[in-house]
């Protein structure tokens, strides 16, 4: 986890709200939302997201 990240007591209460994927649960949802949240955090185009993100 990076500075800025979800915490697990954060998670817990946004996942529920959140879509789930055509074929069921999306893997690693929170490690994208933890992306799109850096990326509107530091106005950065999507090709600078960190790699611990996953690709962009």
């Amino acid at each position: 986890m990076t500075r800025g990240d979800l915490t697990d007591g954060e998670w817990e209460l946004i996942e529920p709200y959140l879509p789930l994927g055509a074929s069921g649960p999306i893997p690693d949802l929170r490690s994208y939302f933890n992306a799109v949240m850096w990326r509107f955090r530091t106005g950065s185009p999507w090709r600078d997201v960190p790699n611990s993100y996953g690709s962009w």
